[in-house]
């Protein structure tokens, strides 16, 4: 940033204030889906920080960097947003449905579309930062954080993966270091009792030789309506679970009869589209409609991979996110 770049946003110039802000949009909306969950909600929420960030131009006083300046503005309209909703997900238990192995707390939560990640630069975090950035995408991460309170929730993000101070993360959030401190210590408390156990096999190279033949064969097996060959793919502790329904089946005689009880309820044949998510692959989930070639968007699957296995199916029925992940509402 220069000073006459600055000098020209304050005095009115959308170009200059483009230049001093592009460079951090994808990061933005990235960190803005950590705390809210939703892919849709993060784009609003970026508008409405760079609404604020144009608008807030004269307070701005470069004690600071743009980039943390931003983040400042993002982190406080999302905390903002999530006390305004105060939205709890109902606890639906559908009784047409197996019996879980658990009951999950019903939490908001969205895929990510890895189309979105592209272009955000290759920045290490902070010296603070205790995360890789692809854990930090990856859906284990994203529903970890949602059952954090809010502002636990932004005060891990802010310091855990992005390596903020504990002062710089006081100061965004109009706090005091101590009560950073204090809110970060019951964060990770809360937060690392939820990640999945250490010591599990990493998941093959994006695109690697590995994780095409499994994804591969996944797709041959539900859309030959293979249910003993798709349960074949797992781990013995693989996990099927259905943000915000509550309902989670581990184990291959609890997944077997969930995904028998959801092929007799659909009582049509499946087609899938591949995409990725949260840097895992995915596929958005057509069903063939009776009598016509035409199938309509039904569900996206999101697979963690554990070597050359499948750990934990992620199934979202809301088909309304096909458009960010470039999928159509139909296939033919």
């Amino acid at each position: 940033m220069t000073e006459q770049t600055l000098a020209r946003a304050r005095a009115g110039d959308q170009d200059a204030f483009r230049e001093l802000t592009d460079p951090f949009l994808r990061e933005l909306q990235l960190h803005i889906y950590r705390i809210v969950g939703s892919t849709q909600e993060a784009e609003d929420l970026l508008q409405e920080t760079l609404l604020a960030a144009w608008r807030g131009l004269e307070q701005f006083q470069a004690r600071a960097s743009v980039r943390a300046w931003l983040y400042r503005i993002a982190t406080n309209r999302s905390l903002d947003a999530l006390r305004a909703s105060r939205r709890r997900p109902e606890d639906r238990r559908i009784t047409q449905m197996p019996e879980p192995t658990r009951w999950n707390e019903p939490v908001w939560l969205e895929p990510y579309p890895d189309l979105l990640l592209e272009g955000i630069p290759d920045q290490a975090p902070g010296p603070e930062a205790r995360y890789e950035t692809k854990e930090a995408i990856a859906l284990a991460f994203i529903v970890g954080l949602q059952h954090l309170p809010p502002q636990q929730r932004a005060v891990l993000v802010l310091r855990d993966v992005l390596g903020y101070r504990a002062a710089e993360v006081a100061d965004m959030l109009a706090t005091s270091e101590a009560s950073v401190n204090n809110l970060l210590r019951r964060a990770r408390a809360a937060f690392e009792s939820r990640l999945p156990a250490t010591g599990r096999e990493r998941a093959p190279h994006p695109n690697s030789k590995l994780e095409r033949d499994i994804v591969g064969r996944f797709a041959e097996t539900v859309e030959n309506g293979d249910i003993d060959g798709m349960v074949a793919l797992l781990t013995d502790d693989a996990w099927v679970t259905m943000p915000p329904l509550p309902h989670a089946y581990q184990g291959h005689n609890a997944i077997t009869a969930f995904l028998r009880g959801s092929a007799e309820r659909r009582g049509a044949a499946l087609r899938l589209a591949p995409t990725r998510a949260n840097r895992q692959p995915a596929f958005g989930c057509y069903l063939s409609a009776h009598e016509t070639d035409t199938a309509r968007a039904y569900a996206l699957f999101v697979l963690t991979l554990a070597g050359d296995q499948i750990s934990a199916i992620t199934w979202f029925a809301d088909n309304s996110v096909f458009p960010q992940f470039g999928l159509s509402q139909t296939l033919r």
